[in-house]
C-alpha cells in the first residue's frame, strides 16, 4: 500500500513539472515568433530583446530546439548589422544546440550562414569545409517527413550552389565541375524558383568562360538572364548586373561587339539599382546598429541605478546593525570589516566588468565611424567614374567646329554640371580630410595678379547670369610672386568670390590684395572681398562657416552643399590665420584674411625656365603608341578619342593581365593605367611590369582621390597620377613630360630617375 502510494505520488509530481515544462516551451516558442515579426518590421532593439529573453529562458529549461532558434535568429541579426564576430559566436552556439536535438534543417541553414562569413572575411578554405557540411546535413535520412525533405533538398541545392561559385571563383575548375553536375542532378529532380536557376546557370557560364568555351558560356548567360529576369517575384538586380557584366566580357571574347556594349549598359543600369538599394540597406544597417547602442547604453544607466540603490539600502542596513548591536562592539567591529571587505571586491569586479562593455562599445563605434569612411570614400570613386564619362565626352564635342550655336550652348551647360558634381564631391572629400588632418601646405611660387585673373576668368558664365562685375585692385607694393600653395589660396578665394556672386543680383564684387607690411624676404598680406549684395544677418556669423549650414530664407533658391564657406575657415587656419567678417543685410558683405607670405625674388629666372621647356614639350612630335588600360567601355572611348586627335597612336585593353601581355609582346611609349579593374589590378599589374622594364613611364589614370595614393605611388612604380576627370591641358603635359623624360633618360632606371 505504501509503495504504490509512493509511485502514484512520484507519478504525479512528473506529470506536474512534464507539464510546467510544457508552458515554459510555449512560452519559449511564442517569444521567438514574437521577436521575428519585430525583426521583419525592422524594430531591431525589439527583436533582440525578445530573442535573448527566449534563450535565457530556453538555457534555462534545457530547451536547446529554442536555444537553438534564438541563437540563429541573433546571429542573422548580428551579420545583417555586419557584426561578424559576434554572428559567428551565436551561430556556433546554434549547431551546439541543433546537434542536441538532430535537428538537420537548422545544422544545415547554420552551416552555410557560416560560409557567407567565412567567404566575407576572404577564409575560403573554411567557407568550403562550411559547404560541405551543409550538403552532408542536408541528405535524406529514414526519420524525415516528407515536409523535411524538401526543406532538405532545397538547403542541398542552395549549399551545393554556393560552393560551385566559391570553386569557380577560386578556379578550382575541375572539383567545380563534379560538383556543377552534382547540382545540375538536384535541379532535374526538384523545382526550384527561378533566381536558383539563374544562379546556377550564370556559375555554369562563368565556369565555361574561364575554360575559354566562349560560345557555351554565352548560352548560359543568356539562359541565366532570361531566368532571373523571368522572376516576377522579385528580380535580384545584384544577380544580374553580375551576369551582365561577365556577359559582356564573353560578347567580347566571341567578337560580338554590339552585344557587349549593349550587355554593359543593362550592367551599368542595373548596377545603379543594386547601389540605390545597397544604400538603403546600409542605412537601416547604421540605424539599426545606432538603436542597439542607445538600448545597451540604456539598459547600462538602469544597471548603475539599480547598483546605486542597493549600495544605499547596504548603508543604511549597515547602520542598523551598528546601533542594535552596540553592547557586542568587538563582534559588530569584525562583521563590518568583513562587510566592507567583501563589498568593495564586489564592487571592484563590477567595475572591471562594465569597463569591459565600455572598452567593447568604444571599439564598435570605432567600427561604425571606419565603416562610414569607407562608405563615403567608395561612393565618391564610383560618382568620379561616370563623371570622367560626362566631362571627357562633352569635352570631346565641344571641339567640334561644326555645331549649332544652341547645341554648343546645351553642352557647354552639361560641362558646367558635370564641373558642379565634380566640385561637390570633392567638398566632401576634402571636409573629412581636413578634419583627419590630412592636408598640408605646400610652396611653390605664385604669380598673384595672374592667379586672381584666372578666377575671375573662371566666373564669366556666372557673372553674366547675376549680372555682376568683379573688380580687382592690387596695391603697388605688393610682392609680383610669392611662395605658398597655389591650390588652396586659389580654392579660398574661389569659395568667397562664389560666395558673393551668390548672394548678389547686378552688383559688384571687390577682390583685394593690400601690403600690410614687410620684414626681410617676408610679407604680410591682407586679402579682402566685398560685395553689395544681401548681406549676412549678425546671428548667423559663428554658423555659416559650419559644416553644411545655409543661409534659410523662402524667397530666394540659394543652392549648394553648405561646406564652401566650412572649406574656406579651415584652409584659412591652416595658413595660421582667421577670416573676419562684416556684414549688413541690405548692403553686403565683406571677408577677410591676412597671411605671412615668403617673397620670391627669383620667380622671373624660373619662368624662362619653365616656358623653355613647355616649348619645347610642344614642338615634340607626338606621334606616340600609348597603351590605355582601362574597363569602363565609356571611358576607353573618351581617353582614346582625346589622344587620337592629338595624333597618338592607341591599344586599349580590359586589364592588368591583358596590359602584361601587351607589354611583354609590344613596344610602347608611355601606360596608362586604371587602378580598380576586375582579374588583375593597376597596382598588380605595375609591381610586375617594374619587375622586367624599369624605363617604361606608366601613369595612374584613376578615379580614386589623390590623397589616397599618392604616398606609395612611387613604391607601386607609378611615374605620375591624373586623377578623373581632369584639365585637358594637364593630361598632355603629364604625358608629353614623362615620355620626354624617358626618352632622355635612355636606359637609365625610371623609378629612380622621377
Amino acid at each position: 500500500m505504501r509503495t504504490t502510494s509512493l509511485i502514484c505520488f512520484l507519478l504525479f509530481t512528473t506529470f506536474l513539472f512534464a507539464n510546467e515544462d510544457r508552458k515554459i516551451i510555449d512560452k519559449i516558442d511564442k517569444m521567438n515568433g514574437s521577436a521575428m515579426e519585430y525583426y521583419k518590421k525592422n524594430k531591431i532593439v525589439k527583436s533582440v530583446n525578445l530573442f535573448l529573453e527566449a534563450k535565457h529562458l530556453a538555457d534555462s529549461i534545457n530547451d536547446y530546439y529554442g536555444f537553438a532558434i534564438a541563437n540563429y535568429n541573433l546571429g542573422k541579426i548580428h551579420s545583417k548589422i555586419e557584426n561578424k564576430s559576434d554572428a559567428k559566436a551565436y551561430f556556433l552556439r546554434t549547431l551546439d544546440a541543433s546537434k542536441k536535438v538532430d535537428n538537420d534543417i537548422l545544422i544545415a541553414k547554420t552551416y552555410i550562414q557560416l560560409a557567407n562569413i567565412s567567404k566575407a572575411e576572404e577564409a575560403t578554405e573554411e567557407a568550403n569545409e562550411y559547404l560541405e557540411k551543409a550538403i552532408e546535413y542536408s541528405e535524406i535520412k529514414n526519420y524525415h517527413t516528407e515536409v523535411d525533405k524538401d526543406k532538405l533538398n532545397f538547403l542541398s541545392i542552395a549549399a551545393g550552389t554556393y560552393l560551385c561559385d566559391l570553386l569557380v571563383d577560386t578556379d578550382q575548375l575541375e572539383k567545380g565541375l563534379i560538383n556543377l553536375l552534382k547540382v545540375k542532378k538536384l535541379l532535374e529532380v526538384n523545382t526550384p524558383n527561378l533566381r536558383t536557376k539563374g544562379f546556377f546557370k550564370y556559375i555554369y557560364a562563368n565556369y565555361f568562360f574561364k575554360k575559354g568555351l566562349y560560345n557555351a558560356a554565352k548560352a548560359n548567360y543568356e539562359e541565366a538572364i532570361a531566368l532571373v529576369e523571368g522572376d516576377k517575384h522579385k528580380i535580384n538586380v545584384e544577380l544580374l548586373s553580375k551576369v551582365f557584366k561577365n556577359a559582356s566580357l564573353n560578347y567580347y571574347k566571341v567578337e560580338e561587339p554590339e552585344k557587349a556594349y549593349a550587355a554593359l549598359l543593362k550592367y551599368d543600369t542595373y548596377k545603379s539599382q543594386f547601389l540605390n538599394t545597397t544604400k538603403l540597406e546600409h542605412d537601416n544597417i547604421i540605424k539599426s546598429k545606432y538603436l542597439l547602442e542607445d538600448y545597451k547604453s540604456d539598459a547600462e544607466k538602469a544597471n548603475i541605478e539599480r547598483l546605486q540603490q542597493v549600495e544605499v539600502a547596504n548603508r543604511l542596513k549597515r547602520g542598523n546593525n551598528v546601533a542594535i548591536l552596540m553592547l557586542v562592539l568587538l563582534l559588530v567591529s569584525i562583521i563590518i570589516i568583513s562587510y566592507g571587505y567583501l563589498t568593495k571586491r564586489r564592487l571592484s569586479k563590477a567595475l572591471r566588468a562594465r569597463n569591459t562593455e565600455l572598452e567593447i562599445t568604444k571599439n564598435e563605434a570605432l567600427k561604425s565611424s571606419e565603416l562610414k569612411s569607407k562608405f563615403i570614400s567608395n561612393v565618391t570613386h564610383e560618382l568620379r567614374t561616370p563623371l570622367y564619362g560626362v566631362v571627357g565626352i562633352t569635352s570631346i564635342l565641344l571641339q567640334n567646329n561644326d555645331l549649332k550655336e544652341q547645341d554648343r550652348k546645351h553642352l557647354n551647360s552639361l560641362k558646367y554640371s558635370g564641373d558642379y558634381l565634380l566640385n561637390l564631391i570633392n567638398d566632401i572629400l576634402q571636409i573629412g580630410q581636413i578634419e583627419a588632418n590630412k592636408v598640408k601646405l605646400k610652396k611653390t611660387s605664385v604669380n598673384l595678379e595672374q592667379l586672381f585673373k584666372n578666377i575671375i576668368n573662371s566666373f564669366e558664365s556666372r557673372l553674366n547670369e547675376t549680372n555682376n562685375n568683379i573688380r580687382l585692385t592690387i596695391d603697388e607694393e605688393v610682392p609680383k610672386h610669392i611662395k605658398c600653395d597655389k591650390v588652396r589660396l586659389s580654392q579660398i578665394i574661389f569659395n568667397l568670390a562664389g560666395n558673393s556672386i551668390k548672394f548678389t543680383y547686378n552688383g559688384t564684387i571687390d577682390l583685394r590684395i593690400k601690403l600690410l607690411d614687410v620684414k626681410g624676404r617676408r610679407a604680410n598680406l591682407t586679402f579682402e572681398v566685398e560685395d553689395n549684395g544681401a548681406g549676412i544677418p549678425k546671428s548667423k556669423f559663428k554658423t555659416i562657416f559650419d559644416n553644411f549650414s545655409q543661409l534659410e530664407d523662402s524667397n530666394v533658391n540659394y543652392q549648394g552643399t553648405g561646406l564652401g564657406l566650412a572649406i574656406t575657415k579651415n584652409l584659412i587656419n591652416l595658413f595660421g590665420s582667421k577670416i573676419h567678417i562684416e556684414s549688413e543685410i541690405g548692403k553686403g558683405t565683406k571677408f577677410s584674411f591676412t597671411i605671412n607670405f615668403e617673397i620670391d625674388s627669383s620667380a622671373h629666372i624660373e619662368k624662362r625656365v619653365k616656358q623653355e621647356e613647355a616649348r619645347h614639350l610642344i614642338e615634340t612630335n607626338k606621334n606616340y603608341k600609348i597603351l590605355i588600360v582601362e574597363d569602363n567601355k565609356i571611358n576607353q572611348i573618351v581617353t582614346k578619342s582625346l589622344l587620337e586627335k592629338q595624333d597618338y597612336q592607341c591599344v586599349v585593353v580590359q586589364n592588368g593581365k591583358e596590359a602584361l601581355e601587351e607589354v611583354r609582346a609590344n613596344k610602347y611609349d608611355l601606360v596608362l593605367m586604371d587602378i580598380n579593374m576586375p582579374i588583375m589590378n593597376g597596382n598588380e599589374a605595375t609591381e610586375i611590369i617594374r619587375s622586367f622594364n624599369t624605363t617604361l613611364p606608366i601613369i595612374a589614370l584613376t578615379a580614386a582621390d589623390i590623397e589616397e595614393v599618392k604616398d606609395n605611388y612611387l613604391e607601386i612604380g607609378y611615374n605620375d597620377i591624373i586623377i578623373k576627370p581632369f584639365d585637358n591641358y594637364e593630361f598632355f603635359q603629364t604625358i608629353n613630360t614623362q615620355i620626354q623624360k624617358s626618352q632622355l633618360s635612355s636606359g637609365v632606371d625610371f623609378t629612380k630617375a622621377s
